[in-house]
């Protein structure tokens, strides 16, 4: 995990000078809002109230559950390849220097496994998978080999290259972004893929001091969670229609949502 280690965290954590990050949730399928907060995002961001530097954070499981997974990783491949497209779709003006980290969440990992391997795919499949082979256009009752080929054609090469670049955490400031969580008492270099996917309650019951305050999904909440080590922001946007994003400058904290 290639993180530099901190010492503490601040009592009031502060985002780099002359930036505003934007982090958003688990999106799960839901492309509708999706673009509803990308688009509130882009107005936010617009001068002359704009610092000179702009970070997206996204915090994984973008696929699954909801009804468009294909279209919501067509979005990610649009925004990452042609940053005009902010413009075009949210009719605002260009925004230089947005810059966009998307994440791996468990399900995107679920999906990747399932790809090098079809005996995988039973676990993803039952958890959200079906509506993310059905908006690939696939029938989910095919036997797991057939299906796992059908995807595997279906799947184009740039969703391909998205999901197997995901990132698996990122870091500005006093803040450290990750799926899931972080497992407490241990070092950030030797935290494990699987508990920065999968982690639950040993990490959000945790009054540990991360050394960072911890941005995260994964774990559903009715309205952002605020603690003095992290902040959750999974609304369970595929059921609830409420997708949220966190917008840190300097030291302040508000969110934005569907």
């Amino acid at each position: 995990m290639l993180m530099d280690m901190k010492p503490d965290a601040k009592l009031k954590p502060c985002a780099p000078a002359q930036s505003r990050l934007y982090a958003i949730g688990d999106v799960h399928g839901r492309l509708d809002l999706l673009d509803d907060l990308l688009g509130q995002i882009a107005q936010d961001a617009t001068p002359p109230t704009t610092p000179k530097r702009r970070v997206l954070v996204l915090l994984g499981d973008l696929i699954d559950r909801g009804p468009d997974s294909k279209g919501v990783l067509d979005r990610m491949v649009q925004l990452t390849q042609d940053q005009r497209l902010w413009g075009q779709l949210f009719n605002t003006t260009l925004l230089p220097g947005f810059e966009i980290h998307i994440l791996k969440g468990n399900h995107e990992d679920s999906m990747l496994r399932f790809l090098a391997d079809d005996s995988e795919g039973e676990q993803w499949r039952a958890n959200g998978g079906n509506e993310a082979l059905k908006s690939y256009g696939l029938d989910p009752l095919q036997s797991p080999q057939a299906l796992r080929a059908a995807l595997l054609n279906a799947l184009p090469k740039t969703h391909r290259r998205l999901l197997r670049g995901l990132k698996l955490a990122h870091v500005e400031g006093d803040y450290a972004f990750v799926h899931a969580g972080v497992k407490p008492g241990i070092p950030w270099t030797e935290q494990s893929e699987n508990d920065l996917l999968w982690i639950r309650a040993d990490f959000t019951k945790s009054e540990a001091n991360f050394g960072y305050c911890v941005v995260h999904g994964h774990s559903p909440v009715d309205v952002p969670e605020v603690r003095s080590n992290r902040i959750g922001i999974d609304t369970r946007a595929w059921a609830s229609g409420v997708l949220t994003c966190l917008v840190l400058e300097d030291d302040t904290q508000r969110f934005l949502n569907t």
